[in-house]
C-alpha cells in the first residue's frame, strides 16, 4: 500500500473514527484502525463490535491495499506533523509515514484480523438529511438513562410510522419526545439505538448531506457522503412512554425561558448537593421560587409569568428543570401541571416552524 494525503485528510479521517475505539479492550486488534486504499482514495475505519465507523478522504493512491494500525498513536503523530504532504507506505506489518524530515515507522497488524462490518441491507432504506437527523437527536439523546439497572433505557427509542418519525428518550425522572415528517422507507417499526452510535452520526453527517439509513434484525447503518455508521441495536420491548405524558394537566405558565433559566440557575446554587430541589409556588401572574438547604442557607426570587390554574406549590430537581430549558428551539416556553406528585410537561412556545416537541419532568417531595 503506497499512497500520499494531505495533512488535513489525514487529520481529518483519523478524527472521524477514533472516538469509535475502545479506550480499553482485551482484543488488541480493536485498538487499531483499519486504513484501506483504492482508486476512489482511502477509507479509515474503527469499531468498538458494537458500533463501527467508517469514512473515505482523498488521497493519491499509488498503491492499493489494507492494513490496521494503531489508532490513537496514529492520531498523535498526525497531530504534530508539519503542514505538508504525508507520505505513507506499508512494507509486510510496517507502517512507514514521511512528512517533509520527518519519518516514522509504526507495527500494523494484518487486515484479515480486523473485524467485518455488520450486512445491512439499504433496499428498504429512508433518507433524512444531516439537518433532521441532528434536530432529532440533539433534542432527545440526551434524556437517555447512564444507569444499568434498566438497560433498555440506555437507548433512544425511533419510531417509524407512515409519514412521521419519532425520537424519545427518558431516565425515568425526565424524557423527551420529537416528531419529525418522515419521506420514504418501507414500513413501519420501533427502533432502540445506542446513543453513542447518534452521536457519530451528529458529528459525522453535515446538516445538507442526504443521510441513508438501512437495517438488518440487529444492526443499524447509516451512509452519506463517503460515511458509514453501523451500530448494533438494542433489544427487548421499549416502555409504554405514551402512558405517563399526561393529557389532563389543568394548571400552565407561560414564560421567558432566558429569564427563568436565569432564575434556576441561581437558586441551585443553594440547593441541596444530593436532590437539587428547588420549590416553584404558583398563583396570579406572579412565580415565585424558593430553596432551604438547612446546612447551607436559603434563597428565594419572584418573575413575572402568565399563569392559568388555581395557586400550586411544587418541587423540582432544578437540573433537570435547567437541563430541558437548554433544548427548548424557543425564546418562550410553556409548563403544565396537574399537581405537586404529578409529571409536568413543558414545551416550546411562539415558533410554527418548530417540530413537535415535549419534555417531561417528575417533581420531587417538598419538605414542609
Amino acid at each position: 500500500m503506497r499512497f500520499t494525503i494531505t495533512r488535513e485528510k489525514l487529520q481529518e479521517g483519523l478524527a472521524a473514527v477514533v472516538g469509535s475505539i475502545p479506550t480499553r479492550t482485551t482484543l488488541p486488534i480493536l485498538s487499531n484502525l483499519l486504513i484501506e486504499t483504492d482508486e476512489n482514495g482511502v477509507r479509515f475505519s474503527g469499531t468498538d463490535l458494537d458500533t463501527a465507523v467508517s469514512i473515505r478522504v482523498p488521497a493519491e493512491v499509488e498503491e492499493a491495499g489494507a492494513i490496521t494500525a494503531p489508532a490513537r498513536k496514529l492520531q498523535e503523530i498526525a497531530r504534530e506533523l508539519p503542514p505538508v504532504p504525508v507520505a505513507m507506505a506499508t512494507q509486510g506489518d510496517a507502517i512507514t509515514l514521511s512528512s517533509g524530515r520527518t519519518n516514522f515507522r509504526l507495527n500494523g497488524l494484518p487486515r484479515d484480523e480486523f473485524p467485518a462490518f455488520p450486512a445491512v441491507t439499504f433496499d428498504s432504506s429512508w433518507k433524512l438529511t444531516g439537518a433532521d437527523l441532528n434536530q432529532l437527536i440533539s433534542h432527545v439523546a440526551f434524556a437517555v438513562s447512564t444507569e444499568e439497572t434498566r438497560p433498555i433505557l440506555n437507548g433512544v427509542l425511533w419510531e417509524l410510522g407512515e409519514g412521521e418519525m419519532r425520537m424519545v428518550a427518558t431516565n425515568g425522572h425526565r424524557l423527551a419526545k420529537m416528531t419529525i415528517s418522515r419521506e420514504g422507507g418501507e414500513g413501519s417499526g420501533n427502533l432502540i439505538v445506542h446513543p453513542r452510535a447518534l452521536q457519530h452520526v451528529q458529528k459525522l453527517f453535515a446538516a445538507d448531506v442526504d443521510v441513508e439509513v438501512g437495517r438488518s434484525e440487529n444492526h443499524l447503518g447509516f451512509r452519506g457522503n463517503g460515511v458509514q455508521i453501523y451500530t448494533r441495536l438494542i433489544e427487548g420491548p421499549y416502555p409504554n412512554y405514551d402512558q405517563v405524558i399526561p393529557k389532563d394537566n389543568d394548571k400552565s405558565l407561560v414564560a421567558d425561558k432566558s429569564a427563568l433559566n436565569a432564575a434556576i440557575r441561581r437558586m441551585a446554587i443553594v440547593a441541596s448537593d444530593q436532590t437539587h430541589r428547588i420549590r416553584l409556588s404558583l398563583g396570579g401572574p406572579i412565580l415565585k421560587f424558593s430553596v432551604q438547604t438547612p446546612d447551607l442557607g436559603e434563597a428565594s426570587e419572584e418573575m413575572s409569568i402568565e399563569y392559568d390554574g388555581t395557586p400550586l406549590d411544587i418541587g423540582f430537581n432544578a437540573n433537570y428543570l435547567l437541563e430541558l430549558l437548554r433544548y427548548m428551539p424557543t425564546d418562550e416556553v410553556r409548563l403544565s401541571f396537574k399537581a405537586p406528585d404529578r409529571a409536568a410537561t413543558m414545551q416550546p412556545v411562539g415558533n410554527e416552524d418548530t417540530p413537535d416537541f415535549l419534555c417531561l419532568v417528575m417533581p420531587l417531595r417538598l419538605l414542609d
